[in-house]
């Protein structure tokens, strides 16, 4: 455990920023899976409003920090083929 002060306030920002993130990702997740499920499904109009939720979350957990900018890209991309390919 960490004696210094300026250690002990690393470790508490540190652990709040690993939640902050750990709700972002989470969230990008459940968008993710909700337009898997919908492309599963075959459901065309569902999958193109949960495509365009999912691309705003990833889109915010890029701007956060959350994902690098080339993740986020290959995730958009690859959801939008997939809704692409239900067309």
């Amino acid at each position: 455990m960490a004696n210094i002060k300026s250690a002990k306030k690393r470790i508490l920002v540190n652990q709040t920023k690993a939640a902050r993130n750990k709700a972002i990702k989470s969230k990008v997740k459940t968008a993710v899976k909700k337009v898997e499920v919908a492309v599963e499904k075959n459901e065309l109009d569902v999958a193109k409003e949960a495509l365009k939720v999912a691309i705003v979350e990833i889109s915010k957990a890029k701007s956060k920090g959350v994902y690098h900018k080339n993740t986020a890209s290959r995730k958009i991309s690859r959801l939008s083929k997939a809704v692409n390919s239900i067309a």
